[in-house]
């Protein structure tokens, strides 16, 4: 299996300045991601960036990175134009690491990797986890994720999904039936990890914005709405907090001590 890890670094952040370069551990947490990416068995692992001080960060420390324009609207385009850069044949696997998951585990990301490579015809894969509690399944901030009988996403939503009608206010829970032979779905969570086509990467920025994405906020919702395939990996635990506050950042520092 061959495939390449991207990851997307923006120095702007409105919720914790010059995000990329925080210190962790005295390296920049860019460069623990990408410490952490080269673990996962890819041939080579890509930092995607929009300032020289990222670029610059990244040569300290042996890191690979590449100068992308400024004023893309997400980390796919930045991505898209970055596997253009480095030309990349369309069949090629690109998995998207998120540059502010420091503790990202490499299993998981060979695991996407390699869902995708099993399945010539499907265009994208991601992750998702069992939801283990109710507040979780209630948390617009948590993204759910139902699939069909092939480990295919069918939607992605912010709401409690899929809804229990008849049974504890609409919480699936973990059990196996909800009665002597009712199956229930178990609720899944969704982890912003994704494995792409190089060629579809390239071709999603020119796909039009779905209703649906604009209404529930979520990218991955173009990707089904044009009509192309998600595969879903189950990890069978969450993964590792990323950083997207102060406070974030605080708790990444104390695990690594």
């Amino acid at each position: 299996m061959a495939f390449t890890v991207l990851i997307p670094a923006r120095l702007a952040s409105t919720r914790l300045p010059d995000k990329p370069l925080a210190d962790i551990a005295g390296l920049p947490m860019v460069v623990r991601v990408a410490q952490r990416a080269s673990l996962s068995g890819a041939n080579s692992v890509v930092v995607a960036a929009d300032n020289e001080r990222i670029l610059a960060a990244c040569a300290e420390h042996g890191v690979t990175a590449i100068l992308t324009r400024t004023d893309h609207v997400s980390g796919s385009d930045r991505l898209a134009e970055a596997s253009a850069i480095l030309g990349l044949r369309d069949d090629e696997v690109v998995v998207n690491v998120q540059g502010d998951e420091p503790l990202m585990e490499p299993a998981l990301v060979q695991a996407v990797a390699a869902l995708l490579e099993q399945h010539p015809g499907v265009s994208m894969s991601t992750a998702a986890h069992p939801i283990d509690n109710e507040a979780d399944f209630f948390n617009p901030n948590i993204v759910k994720v139902v699939l069909d009988a092939h480990g295919k996403a069918m939607y992605f939503s912010r709401a409690p999904i899929p809804f229990a009608r008849d049974r504890n206010n609409g919480w699936p829970g973990l059990a196996d039936h909800a009665g002597p032979s009712v199956p229930v779905a178990i609720p899944l969570r969704h982890v912003g990890i994704y494995a792409y086509r190089a060629g579809f990467l390239r071709q999603f920025p020119g796909l039009g914005s779905a209703p649906v994405e604009t209404t529930e906020a979520l990218e991955q919702l173009r990707v089904l709405w044009h009509g192309h395939q998600i595969l879903v990996h189950i990890a069978s635990v969450a993964p590792a907090p990323g950083v997207d506050t102060p406070e974030d950042l605080a708790k990444v520092r104390a695990l690594f001590r």
